[in-house]
């Protein structure tokens, strides 16, 4: 079988971030990411809550998608 060269793969970095293995935020871009672990370390070392910095943690997965391009006629 071979590959249409208009379908062109495009890998995209999500991330998840967790506290205490509960997942907080999922499916983030890489700026949502980095705006929301630095919010989330900054509450943490500041308030008073359940957690700790030692209980935050990420996920980084990269996702292909296959995108197609269109024609126009």
């Amino acid at each position: 079988m071979e590959k249409n060269p208009e379908e062109k793969m495009t890998p995209t970095k999500m991330y998840h971030i967790y506290a205490k293995r509960e997942c907080l935020y999922n499916n983030l871009s890489e700026t949502q990411f980095k705006s929301k672990w630095e919010t989330l370390k900054g509450m943490v070392g500041l308030m008073k809550t359940d957690y700790e910095l030692g209980d935050l943690s990420y996920e980084e997965v990269e996702v292909t998608r296959q995108k197609t391009e269109e024609h126009s006629y």
